[in-house]
């Protein structure tokens, strides 16, 4: 049975990843702050038969990812999905930045998805796809803003790109692969309810093209549709 990993898997976009591939018949590791307050989480976990581990996890704490690793029994892992994310508040333009604010940011949104990275490697290298998924935005693109403000969020999403397309680069002997998509504006607490497409598109549309990735698309910056995205 292949297997998953999703961080942030208790609401928006890494709850519906965790809803499809067990649909799919995959194992999936749902990692989340408070398994025991995420309700649609344990009620999935009810009637998995066994399929879904909840693991406790906050990406902005080394320590809770060591934790979160160390309780995780399975010794192989096929895909990471880092899913989990913020925004941030609303004091995002020059003249009015919340410094500890982006600070919390970027130990969520780029710190984050390193630690598990790191975390999980050795898992990555025993498993069968060796591919890790780092969601991203379309914000995060220097060649794509042409309105500027957010700047927590869109240092923090730029960052994760380069992130990861080194990261790309350093595990190519290992034969694990590290690709960036842009899920689209979503229907979800972090796009709000005039976003463009909902959860379940976003995430069906993401899956069928995780599915085709190979190492050849090691380092890419892929929108859900599946075109390349500018850097």
């Amino acid at each position: 049975m292949p297997r998953v990993l999703i961080t942030g898997a208790n609401r928006g976009l890494g709850l519906e990843f965790t809803r499809q591939y067990l649909a799919d018949g995959w194992a999936v590791i749902a990692a989340c702050r408070n398994p025991r307050a995420a309700e649609e989480l344990r009620r999935l976990e009810g009637s998995s038969t066994g399929s879904l581990t909840l693991v406790e996890m906050d990406v902005a704490d080394s320590a809770s990812v060591q934790r979160a690793a160390a309780q995780v029994q399975s010794p192989s892992i096929d895909i990471v999905i880092n899913c989990a994310g913020i925004f941030g508040g609303r004091a995002q333009s020059l003249g009015a930045l919340d410094y500890d604010d982006w600070i919390q940011v970027l130990e969520v949104n780029v710190l984050g998805p390193a630690r598990v990275s790191e975390a999980f490697l050795e898992r990555l290298r025993r498993g069968e796809r060796r591919l890790i998924v780092t969601l991203t935005s379309g914000m995060g693109s220097l060649a794509d803003n042409t309105s500027g403000g957010s700047v927590l969020y869109r240092t923090s999403k730029a960052a994760v790109n380069m992130l990861m397309r080194t990261a790309a680069i350093d595990l190519r002997p290992q034969q694990i692969s590290c690709v960036v998509l842009n899920p689209g504006w979503v229907k979800t607490d972090m796009g709000g309810p005039n976003a463009r497409i909902t959860a379940q598109e976003s995430v069906g549309a993401m899956r069928e093209l995780i599915a085709r990735l190979g190492p050849e698309d090691s380092g890419r910056f892929y929108n859900y549709t599946g075109r390349e995205y500018p850097w």
